[in-house]
């Protein structure tokens, strides 16, 4: 059982949340002997060791704290980062669309900080089989450091090859032998071809990307092979409450955008996708599409050569009439109506 998953009494080697009365965390790995030390007193670790997990322990001024085991929401939000991680809403969205099972096969790519590797870590369980690949070694090393971290020890059924997937994943994974594909990388759509193989019919693959040009540009890749069905993009925001008595209302704060997920399940070989009954849409750029991203067809009007010209005349001759009337200071022109009688 890893370290993660552990119960019952705290032990030495246990990570415990601490919370204090203002509800700041605090997370520390149990030692014995050692001692947590805060601006506002000391905890000893020995304290803490044998108590039930749930328990509150006064510190050496008296100040109470919450003894916890962290969840795993908890210990991704605060552990070393050496990229962005993905957030546990997303996290919980990409095990959910797709449909990430114990004893799957999955491949991962970029592994970032290995917050998302533990997630699927726990989805797949021991049985389950985790190949992360990530192009930076340092990212590579945070993952692991994480990872065992938080499990204790290096997981058997977990792997990180450096390198890029698209060159790296055909001499990892033999064809059609993946259940899952979940990419988190700036160009997920120059790994297609390479998942594709590696794909089982019937597997899914899903693109974490942060913008809506990846998103285009991604969705444009899948469809453009035929190997795949239409595919499905979303993203997730989540808005906490505050509920105290009857003050019951949403929070003032809520985490928003962070990314999009598009998601789509691979075709058997030589199987064209039946085509679906609804209002055409075109995949392919036209004149049309052209015009929908220009000034005009967002209400601009373009001004024709001619009537720039014209106009430039205009404000030559109003420039002109200005730069006379500064040189003839005696010129009524500009004078105010109300001193003429």
């Amino acid at each position: 059982m890893s370290r993660g998953e552990a119960s019952g009494l705290f032990r030495v080697g246990d990570r415990v949340q601490l919370t204090g009365p203002k509800g700041r965390m605090h997370t520390i790995t149990l030692e014995s002997g050692k001692v947590f030390h805060s601006h506002k007193g000391t905890i000893a670790h020995d304290d803490l060791i044998g108590l039930p997990d749930g328990s509150v322990v006064a510190n050496a001024v008296g100040i109470e704290y919450l003894a916890l085991r962290p969840l795993l929401a908890d210990f991704v939000m605060s552990m070393p980062r050496g990229a962005a991680i993905v957030y546990p809403k997303d996290a919980a969205q990409i095990l959910a669309q797709a449909d990430v099972f114990p004893g799957a096969t999955v491949v991962e790519a970029g592994v970032g900080s290995g917050a998302l590797s533990l997630w699927l870590l726990r989805a797949i369980g021991p049985e389950g089989r985790l190949m992360s690949f990530e192009r930076r070694e340092e990212f590579a090393d945070v993952a692991r450091g994480n990872v065992a971290t938080f499990h204790g020890s290096d997981p058997a059924n977990w792997s990180i090859t450096l390198g890029d997937l698209a060159d790296t994943l055909p001499e990892r994974a033999e064809a059609a032998s993946v259940d899952r594909v979940v990419l988190d990388m700036l160009a997920p759509w120059e790994c297609i071809d390479a998942v594709s193989t590696a794909l089982k019919p019937g597997g899914v693959v899903l693109c974490y990307v942060a913008t809506a040009t990846q998103l285009s540009r991604v969705a444009e890749a899948i469809r453009a092979t035929g190997w795949y069905t239409d595919p499905v993009a979303n993203e997730t925001m989540v808005r906490g409450w505050h509920v105290q008595g009857l003050a019951v209302r949403p929070d003032h704060r809520m985490i928003a955008h962070t990314g999009f997920l598009i998601t789509a399940r691979r075709l058997a070989p030589d199987t064209e996708l039946p085509e679906l009954k609804r209002r055409p849409a075109k995949t392919e750029f036209s004149d049309e599409d052209v015009e929908a991203w220009t000034p005009g067809a967002l209400g601009e009007r373009n001004v024709s050569d001619k009537v720039l010209r014209k106009r430039a005349r205009a404000a030559d001759a109003a420039a002109r009439r200005s730069r006379a009337d500064d040189a003839d200071p005696g010129s009524d022109r500009d004078a105010d109506p109300a001193d003429a009688d």
